[in-house]
């Protein structure tokens, strides 16, 4: 990717670096910022507290059903078209969604084009990160920055979403959203694809069609718990079901020389699956704290938009200066350390605050909790996305990339779904606790699959030729 003179100009890698990591941030911000809107959007467009949680839950599902697809998409039209189609598309949404007159343009807007937009452009940011940056501290500091970027945005979106819904109005948080891609959009120009596109790269739809549907069921199925337990276990058995045939189809084109949707031969690296469990639990335990937090705060306390993003600021701080510091802790300590010592922050910051806040009726009783809650998941969520992506070479970066991203996603999902599902179902302290409680089981689950990581300095070994050939044109 050399640049030739005269003509064009070579990538700036700090520029790029800054469009990925905004990329992420405003992806992240999208699915915690609501969470202090409920009460607003609820009464503005005469809905529920229950219809604003649909709205956020398939925002992040629609994200996970076709993070596949979306990666998968990079190889065939190329990271950088990629990226900025999803950067239009989540524009669209963002102001559709500011204009929405009820629930139903905003789930057009906010849960369809944002979701369907993050799919298409968050899969090329990790892929990008990881051919740009060959070995394991600079990649780990470049992933740093991605990850305190999209950890900052899930983590201060109540913060910032709060001030602009209560200066402004809910609306203009949607605004500001467009306004960031249009700055991303801008920063973007000059990037070039470390790698050609293949137009010529076949493209399963029937399996992008098996996949999603078998995701939506899933997760439907968790929403449907506080209302019907039978329709709860209808939708999770048919969803599973459907995800089987799914991954019968990609064994059957796999066999017969075709190209699946999905590889399983990714499943037989026994780091990046571990990785991808953590990864899964990291963004079910961030996005489930927040939204139980933020409700809670709000329904139960009397908290408005501001105060409780306020509150929130302990577990930006924590995230931020904890995954900023991603290379050095790379240098001293192997990503297995890493990861099992943000589940041992974490669990304890869920057990603060269960503590505290069933002590005191002040607010900085969140405050300890919440900071721990941030460090760790700061310490852990770099490391484990390492361990992935650096599990394979640049001709699979679509496929990890894509599946990644949806399984982190998933366990947004999840979280919020799981969550926020037991919330709902009664909104006293001892719900509170409840969803805390599971949340902190759940990530134990967590620790277990990090602890079962190989020893040593996992991710960063194998560096591509397209990552070495860009590293050589940074020198």
């Amino acid at each position: 990717m050399t640049a030739t003179a005269g003509t064009r100009q070579p990538t700036r890698p700090g520029r790029v670096l800054a469009a990925l990591a905004l990329a992420q941030f405003i992806c992240s911000f999208a699915g915690s910022n609501m969470n202090v809107m409920i009460n607003d959007i609820s009464e503005d467009l005469d809905t529920t507290v229950q219809g604003v949680q649909v709205v956020i839950t398939v925002f992040l599902l629609v994200m996970a059903a076709l993070m596949i697809p979306g990666g998968k998409l990079t190889d065939r039209f190329g990271r950088k078209r990629c990226f900025l189609t999803g950067l239009v598309v989540y524009a669209v949404g963002a102001l559709l969604s500011a204009a929405a007159p009820g629930l139903g343009v905003l789930v057009l807007g906010n849960s369809i084009l944002e979701g369907v937009g993050t799919a298409l452009l968050i899969p090329p940011v990790y892929i990008l990160t990881t051919l740009l940056y060959p070995d394991v501290s600079s990649r780990a500091r470049a992933f740093g920055v991605v990850m305190a970027l999209g950890g900052v945005g899930a983590a201060a979106g109540p913060l910032i979403g709060g001030l602009i819904t209560t200066g402004i109005s809910w609306r203009a948080a949607f605004v500001f959203q467009a306004l960031v891609i249009a700055v991303i959009v801008l920063l973007s120009r000059r990037i070039e694809d470390p790698l050609p596109p293949d137009p010529t790269r076949s493209f399963d739809t029937a399996g992008a069609v098996l996949s999603a549907v078998g995701l939506v069921l899933v997760v439907m199925g968790m929403l449907a718990a506080d209302d019907n337990v039978w329709l709860m276990v209808g939708l999770l058995v048919l969803g599973a079901l459907v995800l089987a045939w799914f991954l019968r189809s990609c064994r059957v084109k796999e066999a017969s020389g075709r190209e699946p949707l999905l590889s399983l031969s990714l499943f037989r690296d026994r780091t990046s699956n571990l990785g991808l469990v953590t990864q899964n639990i990291e963004w079910l335990l961030l996005m489930g704290t927040s939204f139980t937090v933020a409700a809670y705060l709000q329904v139960v306390r009397g908290y408005d938009a501001i105060q409780t993003g306020v509150v929130f600021t302990a577990a930006t701080l924590g995230l931020l200066s904890s995954s900023l510091s991603a290379e050095r802790l790379a240098r001293r300590y192997a990503q297995r350390t890493l990861i099992m010592a943000g589940f041992v922050v974490s669990i304890a910051g869920v057990v603060v605050l269960i503590v505290l806040a069933g002590s005191f009726s002040t607010a900085w009783a969140f405050v300890p909790g919440l900071l721990l809650i941030g460090l760790g998941l700061g310490v852990m969520l770099t490391p484990s996305v390492n361990v992935v992506q650096s599990s394979f070479p640049e001709e699979r970066q679509g496929e990890i990339s894509g599946l990644s991203r949806s399984v982190s996603n998933l366990g947004s999902s999840f979280g919020t779904a799981i969550a926020g599902t037991i919330l709902v179902a009664g909104l006293s302290k001892g719900a509170y606790a409840t969803a805390m409680i599971t949340l902190a089981a759940l990530a134990l689950g967590g620790l277990t699959a990090a602890a079962l990581l190989p020893h040593g300095p996992s991710g960063g070994g194998r560096v591509s030729g397209a990552a070495a050939r860009v590293a050589r044109t940074r020198q």
